[in-house]
């Protein structure tokens, strides 16, 4: 396997996941031309609800990926349906459970963030009627998963940047041409999940691996064969459990920034946004060794998994290099994009330099993260993180009595780092863990 060729699935795979925060960013631009500050902060609040719902539920994405990359390189027509079909109820289910409890979501959502007057009026009108997008949203994240699986890594980008392109369009149409306010912004959205789902469905209605000529009865029993639906299951579960984690992580950091001073939450927050920018680069390289490594695994092929082994390493080295020489050259140029608050830019450059050392700590648990749910051993993934957020919450207390919000940023380092030496650590009972049928 040569550069160019995990280049090729890399690069496509990092333009998609850049796109993936921008639905909620186009709300809340769009609504900031109405001239009303409640609208902006009711799409932010309802904007970062569905993200965390769908942040939580990001392994239906991530585990059907592995599953239909292993089964894709065994060849193997049946088990790459099933790849699908299993994650696809569960999303859907799930989908109907958070429409059905849709008050309870919200009500409770509104509380913990303590939304109040008009900003808890608009939220909730915006999120009565995005609510409605939650199955299809679920579903497409299993769609985009298998897609990837099989290395369909076109249709995947295409599916997301077309939605993204298809909500621009109409929340613009929406809100600023015919005025529809917050409802315009919401539907737009809607609609803009609900086509993606849709193509995503018509890329799979056009796929061979899906033809599965047997009867219904046959499939019903594969879909509920408790052998291969509980290895589904536990690798979800340690998914979600990671994710339960980072979660945890981000809240204790807001709310210790909190702590600290309106202007610091601020600066904190932008710092925070840039960190993302930087980690959905690193998803795709590790959406690349997902893929590989399921290859390899289906495949039996030692040296195709040695090989993507090597190239993750190497591409993680080199892109942590570089995005942090760019953030270090235009950091002066980077925050002043995010705020024109002078005070915040200046608190900001006061902790910028964090981020400079975040690529460089966090690059191997970001990319390796892609090897163990290509190889479906997601339980190594949870064991990592959960050891890491406890050295989080060891070095939390006394940095922060110390050196206040540098001790919060030297947290979030220190686990960042102990992510990627924790998952490094784990690669050779990985390697034991996987059966190999040939060398090449």
């Amino acid at each position: 396997m040569t550069n160019k060729y995990y280049l090729s699935l890399a690069i496509p795979l990092i333009i998609s996941t850049i796109t993936v925060p921008l639905l909620g960013a186009v709300d809340t631009a769009v609504v900031g031309q109405i001239p009303n500050p409640a609208y902006i902060g009711g799409v932010a609040v309802g904007t970062v609800i569905f993200n965390t719902m769908y942040w939580l539920f990001g392994f239906l994405r991530v585990s059907t990926s592995g599953f239909a990359a292993q089964a894709n390189g065994a060849e193997d027509d049946l088990k790459s349906a099933m790849a699908l079909f299993r994650p696809m109820i569960i999303a859907l289910l799930v989908g109907l459970l958070f429409i059905l409890f849709q008050d309870a979501v919200l009500y409770f959502a509104q509380v913990f963030l303590g939304v109040k007057g008009e900003v808890k009026a608009v939220s909730a009108e915006y999120f009565s009627i995005r609510i409605w997008g939650a199955p299809f949203t679920l579903m497409n994240y299993v769609v985009l998963g298998w897609l990837l699986g099989m290395s369909h890594i076109k249709k995947t980008v295409f599916i997301q940047i077309m939605m993204n392109i298809i909500n621009i369009i109409l929340a613009y149409l929406f809100v600023i041409f015919w005025g529809f306010g917050v409802k315009g912004v919401a539907v737009a959205t809607l609609i803009a999940e609900m086509t993606a789902f849709l193509a995503g469905i018509y890329f799979l209605s056009k796929n061979d691996k899906l033809r599965i000529d047997f009867h219904l009865t046959i499939l019903g029993k594969e879909l509920l064969d408790k052998a291969p639906l509980k290895k589904m299951m536990i690798v979800n579960r340690d998914l979600f459990i990671r994710t339960i984690c980072l979660l945890l992580v981000f809240n204790i950091f807001t709310a210790k920034g909190a702590a600290y001073g309106t202007e610091i939450l601020a600066a904190n927050a932008i710092l925070i946004q840039i960190h993302y920018i930087m980690a959905y680069f690193y998803d795709g390289l590790a959406n690349a060794s997902s893929i590989l490594t399921g290859k390899a695994v289906g495949q039996g092929n030692r040296q195709l998994y040695e090989n993507t082994v090597k190239k993750s390493y190497q591409w993680s080295i080199l892109f942590s290099i570089a995005i942090s020489l760019l953030f270090f050259l235009f950091k002066e140029n980077i925050i002043p994009l995010f705020t024109i608050v002078k005070d915040v830019i200046t608190i900001s450059k006061e902790y910028e330099y964090w981020l400079v050392l975040f690529p460089i700590c966090s690059c191997f648990g970001l990319v390796f993260y892609g090897i163990f749910t290509g190889a479906t051993e997601a339980g190594l993934v949870r064991n990592s993180m959960i050891g890491s957020i406890l050295i989080f919450f060891l070095v939390l207390f006394p940095s922060t009595h110390y050196w206040g919000n540098h001790g919060l940023w030297f947290s979030f380092i220190v686990f960042s780092l102990c992510r990627s030496l924790l998952l490094w650590r784990y690669m050779p009972k990985l390697r034991e863990k996987l059966v190999f049928k040939k060398a090449e």
